[in-house]
């Protein structure tokens, strides 16, 4: 299992007249820290594209458990619970407060795209080489 944190201030602009997070705002966050989680094992979505492979969102599922505010301070876990095998990548998120509440549940599928042919190919070898050492070691503690 790969997992990996990313801090994100609230915005105001990104609050409703009730002080809350506009709840489409936490597709962004998700974003951001699947990006990072990315960057953090040596690239970027830029690198993947300019290698030719696009990932599009397929699915995109939400729960909200309790409202973010303005100037909160959140963290996102993203987990990656499975290696991808094929063209398929999904991503666990969770957000929390300050305090260590859980706020929101997310789930996002992504498909590995050739950016030419737009056909659905795997996961660069260069990623799946990084992510490979993650899963070992949950096979080994069992």
């Amino acid at each position: 299992m790969y997992q990996h944190q990313t801090t994100i201030r609230v915005r105001y602009a990104e609050t409703d007249q009730m002080n809350v997070v506009y709840h489409g705002n936490y597709a962004q966050y998700f974003e951001v820290a699947r990006a990072e989680s990315i960057r953090e094992l040596g690239l970027t979505y830029k690198d993947m594209e300019t290698m030719g492979i696009i990932m599009p969102i397929v699915e995109l599922h939400c729960k909200y458990l309790r409202p973010a505010h303005y100037d909160d301070l959140l963290t996102v876990t993203t987990t990656l619970k499975e290696l991808p095998a094929d063209h398929r990548i999904e991503f666990h998120q969770e957000v929390f407060n300050e305090s260590g509440k859980l706020l929101t549940i997310g789930r996002v599928v992504l498909y590995f795209i050739d950016a030419t042919t737009r056909e659905r190919t795997t996961m660069p070898e260069f990623l799946f080489n990084k992510l490979k050492p993650y899963f070992e070691e949950e096979k080994q503690k069992v």
